[in-house]
């Protein structure tokens, strides 16, 4: 059987994607209902005013409450619009009446697909004086990191035919194996990690006849 390879060097390198600069494109949906806009003694008031979901990495979402809240009287609202690259309503349904003096939640969402500040509004339509009632919206969509992990090992003392990598999420595995055919050199580079997790690696050698050693030292690598 092989000597067991010995892995020694465990480097942590990051790229970034292109995708930053410019502004994101805007388009518009609009739910179900028509504005009515009755001009009655009511008034329809949206908090906050404005969000600002500050920066989403492209391919995420990030999402903030608000309510919708009826003075003077009791307010229909039918209908609600929205515009601006990436962003959505959500958790209220229409047509729905806001009680004088209460509240009626909502759910905005910005969820970037390119890089760049995006600008929106979200309008509502209902029987208030003040239809449609606004609500301004912005973000900004930043370039997805893409981490990887390099390892190197020391090369057997013996005659082998490659090497396997291995990887678990546990110092103590259980562990995978990342290459689908042996390396045969002493270097392998994962691709395939994700932000905030920590991985555990170790590398096998394998003779010619299929003969594999045990697992070398273990080594770690906490992804940013």
């Amino acid at each position: 059987m092989p000597p067991r390879s010995t892995l020694i060097v465990l480097a942590l390198a990051t790229s970034l994607q292109c995708g930053c600069g410019g502004t994101a494109s805007t388009g518009s949906e609009v739910s179900t209902g028509s504005a009515t806009g009755n001009g009655g003694s009511s008034q329809l008031t949206p908090t906050p005013g404005s969000i600002n979901f500050g920066s989403v990495t492209v391919g995420s979402s990030k999402s903030q409450n608000g309510t919708l809240a009826a003075g003077g009287a009791n307010v229909i609202v039918s209908s609600a619009s929205w515009n601006g690259g990436g962003f959505s309503l959500s958790g209220i349904s229409f047509p729905v009446t806001v009680p004088a003096g209460q509240t009626v939640p909502f759910t905005a969402t910005f969820s970037p697909q390119t890089g760049g500040s995006s600008n929106g509004q979200v309008s509502f339509y209902s029987d208030a004086s003040n239809s449609p009632a606004a609500l301004s919206l912005t973000g900004n969509g930043t370039a997805a990191v893409q981490h990887s992990v390099s390892l190197s090992w020391n090369a057997s003392t013996s005659a082998v035919a490659g090497y396997n990598i291995y990887r678990g999420t546990q110092s103590s595995g259980p562990f995978s194996k990342l290459n689908s055919s042996l390396d045969t050199a002493t270097v392998y580079t994962d691709s395939s990690v994700v932000s905030g997790q920590t991985y555990y690696y170790a590398a096998t050698s394998v003779d010619a006849n299929n003969v594999e050693s045990g697992y070398s030292n273990i080594a770690t690598a906490v992804i940013p």
